[in-house]
């Protein structure tokens, strides 16, 4: 066997990890693997190519096609005259492609990473900080590292449906490269992916088909937002639950899922067929059970609050994992802070971090958008604390009353006595914006008390949702 070479540091992947290197580590020997991400194998991580960028650049142009269908009420007049997919298409992954391949070159060839090796393959552990890489150009290395820092990220997962696999569906890989708009979809999930691509679609004029297990769309949110979009998106297009999927064929026409709901059989066609029903973290990829390391029952790596890996359920020093690989949250901005958690505890061992020390903030790109931090209603109930609850309607405030907002509301669960913020939920226009006054709140101590009376609120503006449901409950 030959000599691997050895290095100070070891990075894994290229995503929110890619931030890792910089002038602070110049003089030690780094490097970074990266087996890339989609059908293309490209580098810069899932957020930039294949999940945050694109699809928010796709649901922005969504909302500009969908305003046709709200304008009547408002004495206008639109029309949605037509779609040019490839420009739209074209449009967005012109702008992400450049970056994709800039970055790449930059860690290849820039003389700020002369102590950089960068090598595209994949990474498997042959031993507790002892790598093989599998190079995409053919052959094989093999490394070893005083450092492992793993961001290896998640990949999307294809249930074992009968049929499904062979059926080729797209996933969130390849959905939006699609070279022509189908004229139908099934959407398997009803999820974040499910939900935000639904709307994606479904304004740019695809008959969407959306198909969940249980009763209502995001289970993951407050049960009250949840069935507010499942009401919402029950509306806008075909709303299957509590359907049990157990077939899918593709045929001669497209697709065909077979479903059992109450005990009948439920018969479903398309052109083609999305599947959103979750993602799950790259550690089989990393044969990490080789490097002795804890999986979670979902293949998480396991770490402690400081994001150093578990082994046996004690510190394996000198291994590291953060973002999708080994947080339950799976988000973007959470792999940012654990990388920049990481990389202080890599570089001030005498000052260890903790990444688990804030409330994680949630936000859904959907129509309308969703978003929440902290607990739910039913949670804080069943902790046996005293709490008081706000819902506050959009068409209650000045502005919602212009937008004639119908739907939209902000529901605040606080501690009856200290008024603590325990948990925020909004559904409605600018949903994701308007929480950041709460998240901020919480993370810095503040209570409905505090933040309701100590600042003006700019009158009419959006954030007078927030601050009348703070006035319900101090």
């Amino acid at each position: 066997m030959s000599t691997p070479t050895h290095y100070d540091i070891a990075l894994i992947g290229s995503g929110s990890i890619n931030s890792f290197p910089g002038p602070d580590l110049a003089g030690r020997t780094i490097v970074q693997i990266d087996r890339g991400v989609g059908p293309d194998h490209v580098f810069g991580g899932t957020c930039l190519n294949l999940g945050c960028i694109p699809t928010k650049m796709f649901v922005h142009t969504a909302n500009l096609a969908a305003t046709p269908a709200e304008s009547a009420r408002f004495g206008l007049s639109e029309r949605l005259e037509g779609v040019d997919w490839p420009a739209i298409r074209d449009r967005i992954f012109g702008r992400i492609d450049p970056i994709s391949a800039g970055g790449e070159a930059y860690r290849r060839d820039h003389e700020d990473n002369a102590d950089l090796t960068l090598l595209r393959g994949t990474a498997t552990f042959v031993g507790p900080k002892r790598l093989r890489v599998e190079l995409a150009g053919g052959g094989s290395e093999e490394i070893t590292a005083d450092t492992v820092v793993l961001g290896a990220g998640s990949r999307p997962v294809i249930p074992a449906i009968d049929g499904l696999a062979e059926a080729a569906p797209h996933t969130s890989d390849t959905i939006m490269r699609l070279g022509a708009l189908p004229a139908s979809l099934l959407i398997l999930g009803s999820g974040v992916v499910a939900v935000e691509m639904a709307h994606v679609l479904a304004s740019l004029g695809v008959e969407v088909t959306l198909v969940a297990r249980s009763g209502r769309v995001l289970r993951a949110a407050d049960p009250d937002v949840s069935a507010r979009l499942t009401e919402i998106l029950g509306e806008r297009l075909r709303l299957e639950t509590e359907l049990a999927t157990t077939a899918v064929r593709r045929t001669a026409d497209g697709i065909e899922l077979r479903g059992e709901r109450d005990g009948a059989e439920v018969v479903l066609r398309a052109e083609e067929i999305l599947v959103a029903t979750g993602r799950r973290p790259n550690s089989d990829l990393l044969g990490a059970e080789a490097a002795g390391i804890d999986l979670a029952d979902d293949g998480r790596v396991m770490v402690d609050p400081y994001q150093r890996v578990l082994s046996g359920g004690e510190v394996l020093e000198g291994v590291w994992a953060l973002g999708d690989l080994s947080s339950p949250h799976q988000l973007k901005h959470v792999a940012n802070h654990e990388q920049r958690i990481v990389r202080h505890n890599v570089l001030h061992p005498e000052d260890l971090r903790r990444s688990d020390t804030m409330p994680v903030p949630a936000g859904v790109f959907t129509h309308p958008q969703v978003a929440w931090v902290g607990i739910d209603e039913e949670t804080a109930r069943a902790s046996g604390r005293a709490v008081r609850v706000a819902t506050q309607e959009y068409a209650s405030i000045a502005y919602g009353w212009a937008m004639e907002d119908t739907t939209g509301f902000a529901k605040l669960v606080v501690d009856a006595e200290t008024t603590e913020i325990l948990g925020a939920h909004l559904i409605g226009p600018e949903a994701t914006t308007l929480i950041q006054i709460l998240i901020q709140a919480m993370s810095t101590g503040q209570t409905a008390r505090d933040i309701a009376t100590t600042q003006y609120w700019i009158h009419p503006a959006m954030p007078e949702l927030i601050e009348n449901a703070l006035l319900q409950v101090i």
